[in-house]
């Protein structure tokens, strides 16, 4: 009877190490399956500028079609320049975007922002004029030469 639970012993722990000395094969699903896909949408101009950095590259203003939100406009020969001045001073401590003062004979303007397009000039537009609601009747968008980093 010895012998018949030895045998029994033996066959068993041959099973089971036949049993574990087989080849298992883990399946992980793929995570890059399970990802959504991502599009990054951005403005052109931004790609260049980092690919200018990244290859050391050299940036600089170029002018092209966009809008401007005028402030102010006259053609008073004795007031103008020194109000269109004036303005500007004041602008440029309180704003942090770009001011210009034109002269188009007979007219001295006061101009500000650098936008690409109308929407962007709009937006800015509806803030300044929050911020400085004396000069909602003067102000208004115009298309101009923008200046911006190529």
């Amino acid at each position: 009877m010895k012998y018949k639970q030895i045998i029994v012993c033996i066959a068993s722990l041959f099973v089971a190490l036949c049993a574990a000395a087989q080849d298992v094969e883990i399946v992980r699903p793929n995570l890059m399956d399970s990802m959504p896909n991502v599009e990054i949408i951005s403005d052109p101009a931004v790609t260049h500028i980092l690919q200018a950095a990244i290859n050391g590259g050299h940036q600089e203003l170029v002018e092209i079609e966009g809008y401007r939100v005028q402030v102010y406009s006259s053609n008073q020969q004795q007031t103008a320049k020194s109000e269109a001045l004036k303005l500007e001073n004041i602008l440029k401590d309180k704003l942090d975007i770009a001011v210009y003062v034109l002269y188009l004979p007979p007219f001295w303007k006061v101009r500000v922002g650098d936008f690409r397009t109308y929407n962007e000039a709009k937006d800015y537009k509806k803030d300044f004029v929050q911020q400085f609601p004396k000069l909602m009747g003067d102000t208004y968008i115009v298309r101009d030469k923008i200046k911006v980093l190529q």
